[in-house]
């Protein structure tokens, strides 16, 4: 059972692969070697004969044969496997970057990891064992032959026909095998994603005490999965006994010919003892070869998940680059992450090259995805996303990445250090450069007081506040030094210090650079050259902050309804939009 493909995927596994194969049959050679150096000591001490003089010399060199290729077959099988590994996971991880931010709208990021850490563990065994052993067990059997043969002849042929009973029985496994091991791995993938889902919402789960229902589905997956891995481990069984009984009978049929040629004196003591200890080996490579079948076969059912997303369609190749001081522009997008349910209704808007562009509307509106299709996260939409002239979609996704910083509400921060992580956007920077993104996000006053860019993080930054991840995060993009920045929600869930803080590095960032915040606090981008209104997927209106409290009804009904909620907060009666405006102009 071999799959071209694999072997095409890591080719240099094979060199090791074919290694392994050749230390075996040295081994191999050295136990031929013991085995007729016992048979004659034993049948010249049966005879009374003397022992051949070279047999201790070829005893030695028998013992030092085994033990030479044992120690270099462990070391070349740990080759392929290591190879095999890095190949695999660099192939994924390489085609995730291809694929994008949005690969997890192809394939589930659980499914990703599981593929990644258990599926290259199951290739591992195959490029590792399985193929070697493959490999082995073809040639052990010919090899024993030959030294059989000018023993006896027909226990040769006796015990050489009898050992492809043993892959006869694998081809009849395999094809039960392939079904219950593709449900394995379905059902493996889906408890993952689940699993997966689950933890990541559990906080929200526990709020609204729906954690005991999700536990009885989690629960009612398991028992699915723990029922085809048990039809898994029975299949492995009951293949196991047959082979074994395929094995020791093609032993026991040899061995009977090797007696009965023997008694009748056409093979003398020492041949009938050479048979005897050498029979076992004609079915050890092949059913030792049996017993990696099913890890193999567990390997191939990961292995063709594993294609699948490496086969997946990729974005078509960006060659266009980008100019310095080029702008934004969406011209009549349209744009639905589902068929037959449009977000974005022919949206129109322009960014300009320097300055604060704002994009407001209730949740649900079409900001963040208008977010996505200028940092270039999205494609099929229709209509035209334009930096300076070109399509979004045809701009070579590094160069877009460079020239475009987002960050969003849910900015990750990596466990490790303060500098580890702003070094992530400018691996050059020196620490003075550090300290003065520090000092522009408001932070550095509050990591003076700590240890400083060695001060440590937990996972996504779980030991501070969230004011404090998210001006680390901002600290983080102005490392990055990018011509655009986009601010998704960049201040929901904030205190109001930090709120503040972030909000004037972003009014001093507009001052030689594009920034667009999109915000659902509209307090925060009154001071924007251009706001964008969002009602369902329309631009509703246009503006500044005053011709929009002026001339667009859905603008001043926010700002009205804002305006009361936070009079109500600070215990002052509310006031009405024409009234904020008056104070305002």
């Amino acid at each position: 059972m071999m799959d071209k493909r694999l072997l095409a995927l890591v080719p240099d596994a094979m060199r090791h692969v074919l290694a392994t194969v050749a230390w075996q049959w040295v081994g191999l050679a050295g136990n031929v070697a013991l085995v007729w150096v016992i048979a004659r000591v034993l049948s010249a001490l049966v005879a009374g004969g003397a022992v051949p003089s070279f047999a201790l010399a070829l005893l030695a060199a028998g013992i030092v044969a085994r033990v030479v290729s044992t120690r270099l077959v462990a070391h070349e099988s740990f080759a392929a496997s290591r190879d095999v590994k890095r190949a695999l996971r660099r192939r994924i991880y390489e085609k995730l970057l291809r694929l994008g931010p949005d690969y997890d709208q192809a394939v589930p990021t659980a499914e990703i990891v599981q593929l990644s850490v258990e599926g290259c563990e199951q290739l591992e065994t195959y490029f590792g064992q399985y193929l070697p052993q493959l490999f082995y067990s073809v040639l052990a059997p010919v090899t024993l032959f030959f030294a059989v043969a000018p023993v006896s002849l027909p226990a040769a042929i006796v015990l050489l026909v009898c050992v492809p009973l043993i892959p006869a029985v694998i081809v009849l496994v395999q094809k039960v095998a392939k079904r219950i091991l593709g449900a394995y791995w379905d059902q493996y993938a889906e408890l993952g994603d689940s699993f997966l889902e689950n933890l990541q919402g559990l906080t929200t789960l526990k709020i609204y005490q729906a954690d005991a229902a999700r536990h009885e589905a989690m629960n009612r997956e398991a028992e699915r999965f723990r029922v085809v891995t048990m039809k898994v481990l029975s299949m492995q069984l009951n293949s196991i006994i047959v082979m074994d009984i395929v094995a020791l009978g093609g032993a026991v049929a040899g061995i009977a010919v090797a007696l009965a040629a023997t008694a009748s004196g056409a093979v003398d003591l020492f041949g009938c003892l050479f048979i005897i200890l050498v029979s076992a080996d004609f079915f050890l490579p092949m059913r030792q070869l049996g017993s990696f079948f099913h890890v193999a076969m567990n390997g191939i059912a990961a292995s063709e998940k594993i294609f699948r997303l490496l086969a997946l369609p990729e974005p078509d190749p960006r060659p266009l680059c980008i100019d310095a001081g080029d702008h934004f522009a969406l011209r009549d997008v349209r744009f639905g992450y589902e068929e037959g349910r449009e977000v974005l209704h022919g949206v129109s808007l322009d960014v300009p090259s320097v300055g604060l562009t704002a994009i407001v509307g209730e949740s649900g509106s079409g900001k963040s995805t208008v977010a996505a299709l200028l940092a270039g996260r999205r494609d099929g939409y229709e209509g035209s996303v334009l930096l300076g002239g070109k399509q979004v979609r045809d701009i070579d996704r590094t160069e877009l990445a460079r020239y475009v910083t987002v960050v969003g509400l849910g900015a990750h921060l990596f466990a490790g250090t303060v500098r580890e992580n702003l070094l992530m956007a400018a691996p050059g920077a020196t620490d003075d450069e550090l300290w003065d993104a520090l000092g522009f996000a408001r932070l550095a006053g509050f990591l003076r007081t700590q240890d400083g860019l060695d001060t440590r993080l937990e996972q996504n930054g779980e030991n501070w506040s969230g004011g404090q991840r998210q001006r680390l995060a901002l600290a983080r993009a102005v490392c990055a030094d990018s011509p655009v920045y986009v601010f998704d929600e960049a201040t929901s869930n904030i205190d109001a210090e930090s709120e503040e803080a972030v909000m004037g590095a972003v009014r001093e960032l507009a001052r030689d650079r594009a920034v667009v915040v999109i915000s659902h606090r509209l307090a925060n981008v009154v001071c924007a050259q251009r706001i964008y209104v969002l009602d369902h997927g329309d631009v509703a209106g246009a503006g500044t902050h005053e011709e929009l409290l002026r001339g667009c009804g859905a603008y001043r009904a926010l700002w009205s309804a804002q305006a009361e909620l936070e009079s109500l907060t600070k215990g002052q009666p509310a006031r009405d939009a024409e009234e904020a405006d008056d104070e305002q102009e």
